[in-house]
């Protein structure tokens, strides 16, 4: 589903959505756990927003009934700054995530795409998830039931590097496999029920993509299986196991990962095999959390004492566009009547010009700057009676 979702071509998901769905700036962020587009502009038009991503992706529009999480104003403030932090990612504290979201406004940025909301958001949101692990230390030891499972293998296997491994699926918690695997330098092989699905998998994430009926066929050279899908069956059945272990020397190690199991639980009785399954690894993984949720906490904390701060920043500048307004009809206006004035004093001398014109900017930007001043503050108090007053005092209208 999550693949449904996705942009192949980025320049061109960027162009339709400025184009068509009444955003002015949008941001795109695609990882292998989440697709998310950031949007900003006068005009919020979610049907838009849904009906351009449908046909960027060929999705049917019913296909976002109950897959799609809409968040606005403060929440979607709230939610990037978790992101950034690392507590909403499938791994509390990763660091992957940071990147990627940095990756994700630079791109915006080269397209485009972005401009003052957006950029400023992401700045902040960065800066933020940046102080978070700089002060509670959340990305250090961090630990996943994918990263749990490539541990217990190390300490359970001697020499895990020489040894053959495999992986089957390509979801979230075989790619969190792959990401360890990859990390301590240990080649695998990688296979799904399709093999362009474990190709794709193997170039995004890692590992070495193998048919799925030949991985099947290979049990027996293999020395450590991770089992991470969905299917609704066994997958490793008894006999498949049975059979191959009768042409070993050496045990094999299973790590079922999958919910619903995916191995068959009679395996764990054949000689020679060391199982274990998902729960029995989220028991281990839920013992490291409980000693970091005191980080946890102080990152919250964090967050919530620089939610108020963004939401202020991004309220003023909800009325940028008011006072540019005002600002450039009143230089209009003040332009008009100097030119009139040094017409009526017939005045050439370029010096007194430039004097007279640096005293009529004087003048305005002195009288017109404290109203504007106070208008940015009553938007970052979310004053929005004061902000109605001077849109029809000045007779802004929004531009669509």
């Amino acid at each position: 589903m999550l693949e449904r979702f996705t942009f192949g071509d980025l320049d061109s998901a960027y162009e339709s959505f400025l184009k068509h769905s009444g955003l002015s700036e949008c941001v795109l962020l695609q990882t292998c756990n989440r697709v998310e587009l950031f949007g900003f502009g006068e005009v919020r038009d979610i049907e838009r927003i849904k009906k351009t991503w449908a046909s960027v992706s060929g999705l049917e529009e019913h296909a976002f009934r109950e897959n799609l999480e809409i968040s606005q104003g403060v929440d979607a403030y709230q939610h990037l700054l978790k992101l950034t932090s690392g507590l909403d990612s499938l791994v509390v504290g990763e660091e992957q995530i940071l990147g990627q979201i940095r990756d994700s406004i630079s791109a915006a940025r080269q397209m485009g795409a972005s401009g003052m909301a957006l950029n400023m958001l992401f700045e902040r949101a960065i800066r933020v998830g940046t102080r978070v692990r700089q002060a509670t230390g959340i990305s250090k030891g961090s630990i996943s039931i994918g990263s749990m499972a490539v541990r217990l293998a190390e300490e359970n296997i001697d020499d895990l590097k020489s040894r053959k491994i495999m992986l089957i699926g390509t979801g979230e918690a075989a790619s969190l496999v792959a990401k360890s695997l990859k990390r301590r330098g240990i080649d695998f092989a990688v296979t799904s029920r399709t093999f362009e699905r474990s190709k794709s998998f193997s170039e995004t994430v890692g590992g070495r993509p193998v048919g799925f009926e030949e991985a099947l066929a290979g049990f027996g050279s293999v020395d450590v299986l991770f089992v991470a899908t969905v299917a609704p069956y066994f997958l490793v059945t008894y006999e498949r196991v049975k059979e191959a272990m009768a042409a070993r020397r050496e045990g094999m190690m299973i790590m079922d990962l999958s919910n619903p199991r995916t191995v068959d639980e009679r395996v764990s009785t054949i000689g020679k095999i060391k199982m274990m399954n998902l729960d029995q690894i989220a028991e281990m993984v839920d013992r490291n959390m409980r000693t970091r949720m005191g980080v946890v906490s102080s990152a919250e904390k964090i967050i919530s004492d620089e939610l108020p701060v963004v939401e202020a920043a991004m309220k003023r500048l909800e009325v940028e566009p008011i006072v540019k307004n005002v600002f450039r009809e009143i230089d209009q206006a003040r332009l008009k009547e100097l030119r009139k004035a040094l017409q009526m004093l017939g005045e050439k001398d370029e010096q007194r010009i430039r004097i007279i014109d640096q005293l009529t900017q004087a003048i305005v930007e002195g009288i017109i700057s404290v109203p504007m001043n106070n208008l940015r503050k009553a938007s970052e108090q979310g004053d929005e009676d004061m902000v109605r007053a001077v849109t029809r005092l000045f007779d802004y209208k929004a531009r669509e």
